[in-house]
Protein backbone atom coordinates (compact mmCIF):
# COMPACT_ATOMS: atom_id res chain seq x y z
CA UNK A 1 0.00 0.00 0.00
CA UNK A 2 2.82 2.21 -0.54
CA UNK A 3 2.40 5.14 -2.67
CA UNK A 4 5.41 4.04 -4.75
CA UNK A 5 7.17 0.38 -5.40
CA UNK A 6 9.00 -1.31 -7.98
CA UNK A 7 9.14 -4.70 -9.43
CA UNK A 8 10.40 -7.03 -11.96
CA UNK A 9 7.80 -6.54 -14.98
CA UNK A 10 8.09 -10.21 -15.04
CA UNK A 11 5.94 -10.22 -12.18
CA UNK A 12 2.91 -8.14 -13.87
CA UNK A 13 -0.37 -9.59 -15.15
CA UNK A 14 -2.48 -7.16 -17.66
CA UNK A 15 -5.80 -7.08 -15.66
CA UNK A 16 -8.80 -6.91 -18.64
CA UNK A 17 -11.17 -3.96 -19.05
CA UNK A 18 -14.04 -5.62 -18.30
CA UNK A 19 -12.83 -6.52 -15.21
CA UNK A 20 -12.84 -3.53 -12.25
CA UNK A 21 -10.61 -3.48 -9.28
CA UNK A 22 -12.85 -4.92 -7.21
CA UNK A 23 -12.90 -8.27 -8.78
CA UNK A 24 -9.04 -7.83 -9.23
CA UNK A 25 -8.13 -8.16 -5.96
CA UNK A 26 -9.44 -12.08 -5.88
CA UNK A 27 -7.10 -12.60 -8.66
CA UNK A 28 -4.82 -14.52 -6.17
CA UNK A 29 -7.09 -16.92 -4.19
CA UNK A 30 -9.09 -17.65 -7.35
CA UNK A 31 -5.33 -18.80 -9.12
CA UNK A 32 -4.83 -20.48 -5.53
CA UNK A 33 -8.57 -22.51 -6.72
CA UNK A 34 -6.95 -23.50 -9.87
CA UNK A 35 -4.66 -24.98 -8.68
CA UNK A 36 -6.26 -27.95 -7.66
CA UNK A 37 -7.60 -28.43 -11.18
CA UNK A 38 -4.28 -28.16 -12.34
CA UNK A 39 -2.99 -30.34 -10.30
CA UNK A 40 -5.69 -33.34 -10.44
CA UNK A 41 -7.98 -34.06 -12.95
CA UNK A 42 -12.29 -33.82 -11.61
CA UNK A 43 -14.55 -35.92 -13.39
CA UNK A 44 -18.33 -34.60 -13.52
CA UNK A 45 -19.28 -37.96 -11.89
CA UNK A 46 -16.57 -37.32 -8.77
CA UNK A 47 -18.06 -36.70 -5.41
CA UNK A 48 -15.88 -33.64 -3.96
CA UNK A 49 -16.31 -31.80 -0.58
CA UNK A 50 -14.82 -28.52 0.27
CA UNK A 51 -14.07 -28.09 3.73
CA UNK A 52 -13.69 -24.55 5.23
CA UNK A 53 -16.39 -21.35 3.72
CA UNK A 54 -13.93 -18.60 4.11
CA UNK A 55 -12.36 -16.04 1.37
CA UNK A 56 -10.74 -19.03 -0.41
CA UNK A 57 -13.19 -21.73 0.01
CA UNK A 58 -15.83 -19.19 -1.57
CA UNK A 59 -13.01 -18.82 -4.61
CA UNK A 60 -12.54 -23.15 -4.72
CA UNK A 61 -16.17 -23.82 -4.90
CA UNK A 62 -16.60 -21.47 -7.40
CA UNK A 63 -14.25 -23.09 -9.62
CA UNK A 64 -14.63 -26.44 -9.22
CA UNK A 65 -18.35 -26.05 -9.54
CA UNK A 66 -16.95 -25.56 -13.15
CA UNK A 67 -16.52 -29.18 -13.64
CA UNK A 68 -19.99 -30.54 -13.15
CA UNK A 69 -18.78 -32.52 -10.35
CA UNK A 70 -21.37 -33.35 -7.14
CA UNK A 71 -19.98 -30.41 -4.56
CA UNK A 72 -21.04 -30.03 -1.05
CA UNK A 73 -19.62 -27.25 0.70
CA UNK A 74 -18.61 -27.54 4.69
CA UNK A 75 -18.37 -24.48 7.00
CA UNK A 76 -19.34 -22.39 9.82
CA UNK A 77 -21.20 -19.41 8.50
CA UNK A 78 -24.51 -20.11 6.61
CA UNK A 79 -25.06 -16.36 6.42
CA UNK A 80 -22.48 -16.66 3.29
CA UNK A 81 -23.95 -19.74 1.30
CA UNK A 82 -26.11 -18.06 -0.50
CA UNK A 83 -24.36 -17.10 -3.56
CA UNK A 84 -23.15 -20.56 -3.83
CA UNK A 85 -26.38 -22.03 -3.07
CA UNK A 86 -27.75 -20.29 -5.63
CA UNK A 87 -25.03 -21.86 -8.08
CA UNK A 88 -26.34 -25.05 -7.41
CA UNK A 89 -23.59 -26.07 -4.54
CA UNK A 90 -24.52 -27.98 -1.55
CA UNK A 91 -23.96 -26.28 1.72
CA UNK A 92 -24.34 -28.16 5.08
CA UNK A 93 -22.39 -27.57 8.58
CA UNK A 94 -20.31 -30.57 9.88
CA UNK A 95 -22.87 -31.81 12.24
CA UNK A 96 -25.50 -31.84 9.08
CA UNK A 97 -23.57 -34.20 7.01
CA UNK A 98 -24.43 -37.68 7.44
CA UNK A 99 -22.56 -39.48 4.66
CA UNK A 100 -18.45 -39.79 3.77
CA UNK A 101 -17.14 -41.35 1.12
CA UNK A 102 -15.92 -38.35 -1.07
CA UNK A 103 -13.96 -39.23 -4.11
CA UNK A 104 -11.90 -35.87 -3.32
CA UNK A 105 -12.04 -33.11 -0.61
CA UNK A 106 -9.87 -30.22 -0.01
CA UNK A 107 -9.36 -28.66 3.14
CA UNK A 108 -9.06 -24.91 2.85
CA UNK A 109 -9.73 -24.26 6.94
CA UNK A 110 -6.88 -23.21 8.24
CA UNK A 111 -7.32 -25.25 11.40
CA UNK A 112 -6.16 -28.58 12.25
CA UNK A 113 -9.62 -30.07 13.10
CA UNK A 114 -10.96 -29.10 9.21
CA UNK A 115 -7.87 -31.36 8.13
CA UNK A 116 -9.60 -33.63 10.61
CA UNK A 117 -12.72 -33.47 9.10
CA UNK A 118 -11.40 -33.76 5.44
CA UNK A 119 -9.55 -37.31 6.30
CA UNK A 120 -12.96 -38.33 7.63
CA UNK A 121 -14.68 -37.33 4.64
CA UNK A 122 -12.79 -38.94 1.86
CA UNK A 123 -13.26 -42.43 1.06
CA UNK A 124 -10.82 -45.12 0.81
CA UNK A 125 -8.33 -44.68 -2.32
CA UNK A 126 -9.74 -41.17 -2.43
CA UNK A 127 -7.85 -37.67 -2.94
CA UNK A 128 -7.42 -35.23 -0.06
CA UNK A 129 -6.11 -32.10 -1.07
CA UNK A 130 -4.54 -29.99 1.77
CA UNK A 131 -5.17 -25.75 1.07
CA UNK A 132 -4.32 -24.93 4.48
CA UNK A 133 -1.04 -23.70 6.10
CA UNK A 134 -1.03 -23.49 10.62
CA UNK A 135 1.35 -23.73 12.90
CA UNK A 136 -0.18 -25.38 15.10
CA UNK A 137 0.86 -29.58 14.86
CA UNK A 138 -1.60 -32.07 13.43
CA UNK A 139 -2.58 -35.23 15.34
CA UNK A 140 -3.72 -36.55 11.16
CA UNK A 141 -3.28 -40.42 11.58
CA UNK A 142 -0.56 -41.51 8.79
CA UNK A 143 -0.92 -44.80 9.16
CA UNK A 144 -4.39 -45.27 8.26
CA UNK A 145 -3.71 -42.83 5.45
CA UNK A 146 -1.28 -45.53 3.99
CA UNK A 147 -4.14 -48.29 5.36
CA UNK A 148 -7.03 -46.62 3.00
CA UNK A 149 -4.49 -45.79 0.07
CA UNK A 150 -5.09 -42.29 0.36
CA UNK A 151 -3.60 -39.73 -2.08
CA UNK A 152 -2.34 -36.65 -0.31
CA UNK A 153 -1.68 -33.52 -1.89
CA UNK A 154 -0.05 -30.28 -1.28
CA UNK A 155 -1.63 -27.55 -3.07
CA UNK A 156 -0.23 -24.21 -3.00
CA UNK A 157 -0.43 -20.88 -5.26
CA UNK A 158 -1.97 -21.07 -8.86
CA UNK A 159 -1.85 -19.71 -12.72
CA UNK A 160 -2.66 -16.09 -12.45
CA UNK A 161 -3.36 -16.14 -16.41
CA UNK A 162 -6.43 -18.20 -16.30
CA UNK A 163 -7.70 -16.67 -13.64
CA UNK A 164 -8.17 -13.16 -15.20
CA UNK A 165 -9.69 -15.29 -18.03
CA UNK A 166 -12.35 -16.46 -15.60
CA UNK A 167 -12.87 -13.32 -14.32
CA UNK A 168 -13.19 -11.40 -17.15
CA UNK A 169 -15.59 -13.87 -18.90
CA UNK A 170 -18.38 -13.55 -15.44
CA UNK A 171 -17.50 -17.16 -14.29
CA UNK A 172 -16.52 -15.81 -11.11
CA UNK A 173 -18.54 -14.08 -8.99
CA UNK A 174 -17.05 -11.73 -6.24
CA UNK A 175 -19.28 -8.84 -5.77
CA UNK A 176 -21.12 -10.96 -3.20
CA UNK A 177 -18.19 -11.52 -1.36
CA UNK A 178 -16.91 -8.21 -0.17
CA UNK A 179 -17.98 -7.20 3.18
CA UNK A 180 -16.61 -3.35 3.60
CA UNK A 181 -14.81 -0.70 2.07
CA UNK A 182 -12.82 1.97 3.53
CA UNK A 183 -10.39 4.91 2.58
CA UNK A 184 -6.54 4.38 3.09
CA UNK A 185 -7.35 6.95 5.77
CA UNK A 186 -9.39 3.93 7.81
CA UNK A 187 -6.74 1.34 7.10
CA UNK A 188 -6.32 0.64 10.50
CA UNK A 189 -9.63 0.18 11.07
CA UNK A 190 -10.31 -1.75 7.74
CA UNK A 191 -7.74 -4.23 9.20
CA UNK A 192 -9.45 -4.46 12.80
CA UNK A 193 -12.70 -5.10 10.80
CA UNK A 194 -11.84 -7.81 8.40
CA UNK A 195 -11.27 -10.22 11.21
CA UNK A 196 -13.68 -12.84 10.74
CA UNK A 197 -15.30 -11.53 7.33
CA UNK A 198 -14.58 -12.40 3.61
CA UNK A 199 -13.55 -9.41 2.02
CA UNK A 200 -12.79 -5.87 3.04
CA UNK A 201 -11.25 -3.58 0.56
CA UNK A 202 -9.03 -0.84 1.12
CA UNK A 203 -9.63 2.02 -1.80
CA UNK A 204 -6.92 3.74 -2.87
CA UNK A 205 -8.28 7.13 -4.39
CA UNK A 206 -6.77 10.67 -5.01
CA UNK A 207 -7.76 12.68 -1.87
CA UNK A 208 -10.17 15.93 -3.00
Amino acid sequence: MAEYFTLPETCLHAVPDNVPDEAAVFVEPLAAALEIVDQQHLRPSDRVAVVGDGKLGAMIVQVLRLTGCDLTLIGRHPERWTLYQQQGVRCLREAELAETGFDLVVDCTGQPSGLATARRLVRPRGRLVLKSTFAAPSELNLSMLVVDEIQLLGSRCGPFAPALRLLERGLIETEALIDGRYPLTDGLEAFAAAAGRLKVLLEVRPQK
